[in-house]
């Protein structure tokens, strides 16, 4: 049930969004975005709608992607073959790690496509706006955040969060898998790699795989790309810096080359620091209050992030989209080149094809996601504890909170409401059943990770509290029959496993399992009797009383 307050806000949150996407589409077709004069605006204008489509299903798939590992997957083999063919492919190996690291390149180049699809060009007008408004949605980037945030990122986490299974289970989502594996497969973004090495190194952590380790020829493959990688990012930096330094960016004019190329650095800062802040909350929200470090504003973040009912873990991660997503933009608005070509001279002599694409900014995309996300998200998790320790995150906390308490992006909510009822999502439960369901039916969450725990699922066949309370929480949901039918089920396949058992200790734990499955039938026979009773007793009670 929706509060009035949050009504409120997902209301008003609604009306900025419209507003939004109406002055954006006047934008494209009055010529005043990059794409819609260099091209057309109906070009431009579908360009930016696919590109917030294919986020959505980035944002979406990014959830299912991380959160489905744990289940069986043969739990919904049957139900949702195309997301049992995804997982089967995405979680082998280590791919789980090369879809991320090739997501998160995509998730930039999308948003800077974006950008030149919508971003308003120097000076822009519409819609005869007063010029305040014009200011705050235009000339900040607003507008195009707003509708990109909350239409194409935090609608699709709304749902993906708990509707995973029917949120991938679309072949749009097995291109997009592929897509981002041969992102990774490119080696563009292999230098990454060196960085998260260097940091495990220091850290005197083993890096973790699930593979066996590379032969000389893959390792000469591997170490290739990572060469190839340092040289594309030092060339995208070489050329970035060039152009700042003679004002060839889509920057602001009103802003000086140096305050550009600093306010190019701090936002990469900033970016970096919310990307690594979500790797460090997640890190330490599954370790115990004690472990998590003696310094005080360590401390002092953690009780922040966690007080309460546990509300501003995800109210963070709300209010970091909606400022990530800004930055992202405006990044892109300083890194994009405007060179006219025949016109200006190219950034270091290149041809004037060179030149064209070095104009689209996917140089400051490569920059962003090598230095400003992934290389932080690499330290944080490296050092979660020493990376909380930093006062600046305190106040990026509290900034971030403030963000998404006003509701801005509360529409996300309302629009997910109605995606999952058209699309006819249903929570991953209503397939698989929750983690507790799954353990006492044999089919325990597990991790794919070797070395690393999941918190979604727990397997309780060895304690014996754990697996009562499971019980009695499914007699409470379930009928006598289909407890009874499942329980049957259940002993048949305890049996055939004990007898299949491969050493004693395996052939124990199986016995204790049907020990306690037996007597879990046992009780259910007698809590049928006790109903059937108390019924037929009622049911006499009332008949004397009819008769009478």
């Amino acid at each position: 049930m929706v509060s009035v307050i949050d009504g409120i806000k997902q209301f008003y949150s609604m009306a900025l969004v419209i507003f939004s996407v109406v002055i954006v589409t006047a934008l494209m077709f009055t010529d005043n975005t990059k794409l819609a004069k260099d091209a057309h605006p109906v070009a431009a204008l579908v360009i930016m709608w696919l590109g917030i489509l294919w986020m959505s299903m980035v944002e979406g798939g990014q959830c299912s992607m991380v959160g489905l590992p744990p289940i069986d997957r043969d739990l919904y083999k049957e139900s949702h073959p195309i997301t049992y063919k995804i997982c089967s492919l995405g979680h082998k190996g280590n791919n789980l790690d090369r879809y991320l690291m090739g997501r998160q390149f995509m998730v930039i180049f999308i948003n800077f496509t974006i950008n030149l699809c919508g971003a308003p060009l120097e000076g822009a007008e519409v819609l005869g706006l007063p010029e305040i408004l014009t200011d705050i949605f235009l000339g900040s980037g607003i507008a195009m955040v707003l509708t990109v945030v909350t239409i194409g990122q935090l609608t699709a986490q709304v749902n993906a969060s708990h509707c995973m299974l029917d949120y991938i289970n679309t072949h749009f989502m097995t291109f997009t898998l592929y897509v981002t594996l041969v992102i990774e497969a490119t080696g563009v973004m292999h230098s990454c790699y060196l960085i998260r090495d260097m940091f495990y190194h220091a850290a005197g952590k083993p890096v973790e795989t699930n593979e066996p380790p590379r032969s000389a020829v893959q390792n000469l493959f591997h170490w290739g790309r990572v060469v190839f990688s340092l040289g594309v990012l030092c060339f995208a930096l070489a050329v970035t810096i060039e152009a700042l330094f003679n004002g060839k960016t889509t920057m602001w004019e009103f802003i000086p080359n140096g305050v550009a190329i600093v306010l190019f650095i701090l936002l990469m800062s900033v970016v970096g620091l919310l990307e690594g802040m979500q790797i460090a909350f997640f890190a330490v929200a599954k370790i115990p209050k004690a472990e998590r470090g003696d310094h005080p504003f360590a401390r002092k973040t953690c009780e922040l992030l966690f007080k309460g009912k546990g509300r501003n873990l995800p109210g963070f991660m709300v209010g970091r989209q909606m400022t990530v997503t800004l930055c992202f933009f405006i990044i892109a608005r300083v890194t994009t080149l405007d060179i006219e070509v025949g016109v200006d001279d190219n950034i270091f002599g290149v041809s004037d094809g060179i030149q064209e694409f070095f104009n689209l900014g996917f140089l400051g995309a490569i920059i962003t996601t090598i230095l400003a996300s992934i290389a932080w998200q690499l330290v944080a998790s490296a050092f979660p504890i020493a990376f909380l320790s930093n006062p600046i995150v305190y106040i990026v906390l509290r900034i971030v909170l403030l963000i998404e308490a006003t509701g801005i992006c509360a529409g996300a909510w309302f629009l997910g409401m109605i995606h999952k009822k058209v699309a006819g999502f249903q929570l991953d439960e209503v397939y698989v059943g929750t983690a507790e369901e799954r353990a006492a039916g044999m089919k325990p969450d597990h991790s794919i990770h070797a070395g690393r725990e999941f918190t979604m699922g727990t397997n309780v066949l060895n304690d014996r509290k754990n697996w009562e309370e499971t019980i009695a929480n499914l007699s409470a949901k379930e009928t006598f029959s289909v407890r009874r039918e499942r329980m049957l089920k259940n002993i048949r396949e305890l049996r055939a496993m004990a007898e299949e058992a491969s050493s004693p200790e395996e052939k124990a734990t199986f016995e204790t399992a049907l020990t306690m499955e037996t007597k879990a039938l046992n009780k259910l026979n007698e809590e049928q009797e006790k109903e059937a009773t108390l019924q037929k007793d009622s049911s006499d009670t009332e008949n004397e009383a009819d008769m009478a």
